[in-house]
């Protein structure tokens, strides 16, 4: 027997029981692993048809589909998540609250941080049975408010007039 079993993200990373109704009626009590990747086929032994002359029940075969998460997503083991920052939490520094699968935790943003810098959290990714646990990735993406004030305008102007920094030095002529 074969059967097909939609799962949310988060069980499929943590771990969960799952019910898989049969066409018969009856129903399979499914441990779901944690660190259960998409397509993978979980193996219930005894759990199918009987066999022929009254013989012994055959195996069932539940293939995994895992939904995608809104926030998270999976490379391996590990985890990528990008985290929206402030411009002055990523000048000044900041200790954010980020999701993992795990729960929340506090990560620490380096004063001068970039868009596109990435944090590791070691053994904050996927935690399966038999492996070590993958790492969580926080890419960092700085976000402007949509209301530019004039205080925010007159530091551009003054960064603008006094800095010798230009992030494009190193592209070179294309011409």
């Amino acid at each position: 027997m074969r059967y097909h079993l939609e799962v949310d993200f988060l069980d499929a990373a943590r771990g969960a029981k799952r019910t898989v109704p049969l066409p018969d009626g009856k129903a399979i009590e499914l441990t779901i692993p944690p660190g259960v990747r998409d397509g993978q086929t979980l193996r219930l032994r005894g759990k199918g048809q009987p066999g022929g002359g009254n013989g012994l029940a055959g195996d069932a075969y539940v293939e995994i589909g895992v939904r995608p998460h809104p926030l998270f997503t999976r490379i391996g083991n590990d985890i990528e998540i990008e985290l929206p920052v402030t411009f002055d939490e990523a000048v000044l520094g900041a200790r954010l609250e980020v999701p993992t699968v795990s729960g929340p935790v506090t990560v620490a943003v380096p004063k001068g941080s970039s868009s596109g810098q990435r944090l590791r959290l070691k053994g904050k990714g996927i935690a399966p049975a038999k492996a070590p646990p993958g790492d969580q990735y926080v890419r960092l993406r700085i976000v402007l408010p949509h209301q530019i004030t004039s205080i925010m305008e007159e530091l551009a102007q003054q960064w603008r007039r006094t800095a010798q920094h230009n992030p494009r030095s190193g592209l070179g002529n294309t011409s």
